[in-house]
This record gives C-alpha cells, sequence and structure tokens, in this order.
C-alpha cells in the first residue's frame, strides 16, 4: 500500500506524523511524507521519503511574522498560510496517486488531503493533535485567554460556536477553501471547523483519554490513539555541555518558547530574571540566540536543542508555551509544569494539565519574575505535585504508544476497503 501523509505545522506538528509513517513503513508500506521544507532532515533521520509543500524560505517568512504569536493577528496569518498551500499540496498528492493502493492521512489544517479524497475515491484519514480540534457543548476546549464559558447553558455555548464560525472563521477559511473546491468540482461546505474537519473514513485524536475525557458530543467515530511521545525516534544521550551543567549544581528549570516563535525576547529576559529572584538555576532552550539578553548570569546557560527524553527527568520544573508535543512529553517524564499559552490549542491544553494537578498557568501579561518565581517555588515545594507528575508519568509509560494504536487504526481501515 502506498501511503501519502500531509503534516501542516511546526516542528511540534510534523513529528508525530515523522512517528506514525515509520510505524506504517516498518510494517512494508510505502510511505510518503508532505510537509515544510526545514522538516525535510527530520523525515531522512527516520528513513522517509520527503516530499516539501512550502519552501524553508516561505516557513522562515512566517515564523518570523510578530503576528503569528498574537491570538487573534495570528488566526489571520495561519489561515492565509492553511489556504495558499491548498493548491500546491493537491498538485502534489495527484503525482503521487496510485489508484487501488493509495491511503492519505493529513492533520487537522491538511484539507488537500480530503479533496484528493473526494476527487479520486480515495480512503480518508484526519488526525487531531490535540482535544481542542474537538467542539463540545458539555466541555468546551479553551479558545482563548478568557476560556469558554464553561458554566454557559448548552444553547448559549451553541449560539456562540455559530456566531464565532459566521463573523470569524468562516471568512477566514470556509470561504477561500470553497473557491479552491469549486476549482475541483466540488460542491461548497460549511463551518468547516464545525463537523466537516471531522469527516473523513477515520478520524484519530493522538491523546489519551484521561487527558480528555470523551464528551457526549463529539463525532461518533472518533478514535484515540494516546500520544505518539516521538522524539528524533531512537533515544539520544545528553550533549557534554548539557550533562556538565546539569551535573554542576541542583536540577534546573528549563524555559522553552517553542520552535514556532520568534519573537520571545521578553519571555527569556523575564524568565532570567525569575530565576535570579527565586535562586534557581536555569536552562533556557532556544535555537535562535537574538531573543536572549546579551549578558546571563552564571546559574543560567544557553542551549539550541536537547533532547526532551533525556533531559526533562533530570530537572525540577519545565516552563513551556503549552503546545501539545512538549506538553505530552513533560508528563511522560514526571517534571511539573508551568505553562505560558499564547495562542491556538495551547489554552485548551494548559487547563488539562492543571486540571491534573501537575501544571499551573500563567497568561503572558500575568508572565512577570516575581509571578513566575512564585510558581516556581509552589510547583517544586508541594510534595501533592511530585507525587500526581509520578503517577500520571507511570500511566503514561505503560499505555501502548500512540503511533502504533494508529497505525493498528489506520490499516484496518485499509483493509475493509481492500487495499
Amino acid at each position: 500500500m502506498k501511503i501519502l501523509i500531509v503534516a501542516a505545522g511546526s516542528h511540534g506538528d510534523v513529528l508525530p506524523f515523522i512517528s506514525l509513517g515509520r510505524e506504517l513503513q516498518d510494517r512494508g508500506h510505502t510511505v510518503r511524507i508532505f510537509a515544510s521544507g526545514p522538516f525535510a532532515p527530520l523525515a531522512a533521520e527516520a528513513g522517509l521519503q520527503f516530499v516539501e509543500v512550502l519552501s524553508s524560505a516561505e516557513y522562515q517568512r512566517l515564523l518570523s511574522d510578530r503576528d503569528a504569536t498574537d491570538a487573534r493577528k495570528g488566526m489571520a496569518l495561519l489561515a492565509q498560510a492553511v489556504i495558499s498551500t491548498q493548491r500546491r499540496c493537491l498538485a502534489l498528492l495527484e503525482r503521487e496517486h496510485e489508484p487501488g493502493r493509495t491511503l492519505v492521512v493529513g492533520s487537522s489544517l491538511a484539507w488537500a488531503t480530503r479533496l484528493l479524497a473526494e476527487m479520486k475515491h480515495v480512503p480518508v484519514v484526519t488526525v487531531h493533535l490535540s482535544p481542542s480540534w474537538l467542539r463540545s457543548n458539555h466541555r468546551a476546549p479553551s479558545i482563548g485567554p478568557l476560556g469558554h464559558m464553561e458554566r454557559a447553558p448548552a444553547i448559549v455555548k451553541r449560539l456562540i460556536w455559530r456566531l464565532m464560525d459566521r463573523r470569524f472563521l468562516d471568512p477566514l477559511f470556509t470561504a477561500p477553501f470553497n473557491a479552491i473546491r469549486a476549482e475541483c468540482g466540488l460542491a461548497p461546505v460549511s463551518r468547516v471547523f464545525h463537523r466537516w474537519i471531522h469527516e473523513a473514513d477515520l478520524t484519530l485524536g493522538l491523546f489519551p483519554a484521561w487527558f480528555a475525557p470523551v464528551q457526549p458530543d463529539w463525532p461518533s467515530g472518533l478514535q484515540l490513539a494516546g500520544f505518539p511521545l516521538y522524539d528524533h525516534g531512537d533515544d539520544r544521550a545528553l550533549p557534554p555541555d548539557v550533562q556538565r551543567f546539569l551535573d554542576a549544581g541542583e536540577p534546573p528549570v528549563a524555559f522553552t518558547a517553542g520552535t514556532a516563535n520568534a519573537s520571545s525576547h521578553a519571555f527569556f529576559d523575564t524568565s532570567v530574571r525569575a530565576c535570579e529572584l527565586s535562586g534557581r538555576r536555569g536552562l533556557l532552550l532556544t535555537q535562535d540566540a537574538a531573543q536572549l539578553p546579551a549578558d546571563l548570569p552564571h546559574h543560567v546557560a544557553h542551549f539550541g536543542y536537547v533532547p526532551f527524553k533525556a533531559l526533562l527527568p533530570r530537572l525540577s520544573c519545565l516552563v513551556h508555551h503549552g503546545g501539545i508535543g512538549t506538553t505530552s512529553q513533560a508528563l511522560l517524564a514526571g517534571v511539573p509544569q508551568l505553562v505560558r499559552p499564547m495562542g491556538f490549542d495551547q489554552f485548551d491544553n494548559a487547563r488539562r494539565v492543571q486540571a491534573l494537578g501537575i501544571a499551573r498557568q500563567l497568561l503572558p501579561r500575568h508572565y512577570k519574575p516575581a509571578a513566575v518565581a512564585k510558581a516556581l517555588d509552589a510547583l517544586v515545594a508541594e510534595p501533592s505535585v511530585r507525587f500526581r507528575c509520578s503517577e500520571l508519568a507511570r500511566t503514561l509509560a505503560a499505555e501502548s504508544p500512540g503511533a502504533t494504536v494508529a497505525a493498528d487504526a489506520l490499516l484496518a481501515l485499509a483493509s475493509s476497503r481492500g487495499l
């Protein structure tokens, strides 16, 4: 079978699909990974064939746009990127399509897979990396700094979803996507984020039910596979300079704003000052050193990249943006988390780990040195937090890998379709 996997997004969005692709290739299938140019090395590292959808230069321009981390402007920028790549991605998929032996898999915003499925009658799988994609009138996902009126009556929530679609999301996403559908000879769709986004032949959630309990009004065919927990393949040892820093004192606090963030100067400056206030050692993780203060104190170090599976168990706390990949790796490591969400699924992920008793959340406007130092002291000193972290880490370690469960479900669909 030939399996075409389209992974839209940044580093943390692509890694799970690399994991899934490697699992499927190990089972004897031909796999192609479609993603942005910078992630070609990730595919090569896993031994997978790579197809570039967005060039490295185009990807970098999007990443360096300061609007990318703004809750409202970032959505408009995302919509532009999503819509502008669908025609290109569809053409690449059509080139690779082989009738009778092709299955397509796409991330939440990889809508070209859905176009190919309708045009060529190909089985299609949609994969959601985080539960924020799943609307509910029972336990609604947090979609911004103010949450989503969790205690509001169901009728109010339904009205909010409809108004949000009509006034905000439909003009940005649905209308331009329908223009592409018309070019393909396909009928228009309505409210793409309401039901359409889940209407594939198989819809998978790469997270466990204990992280996001299934809601009565979630799509009936949704299958939860669990976290993929892929960290560049085989376990890597810590680089020698990182090992020396860790061995030189008490477990530090690590700070990361995620790879899809090029405007974190204030975040890192505040983080350094919080370390000074609390007397804690700090480890700053970013590949863009220009975001860091000019001079770092002796107890704070900077590293461009460190493998999380090796690093996180050595920390006293992890401070991060709330991306689902980072969140799940911290859960596996059993390390307390301080989450500073900025956009998209990050607010919802932050709320969920806080509800699990292993994290606290600070919104960007509250991320000040004294507040960070206070939160770190509370997380590190509280025995119940450490106990809960260890408990969830054991639970997660005992589960089957998400990529394995997802591959089983995907191949069961293929078998049912005679592939």
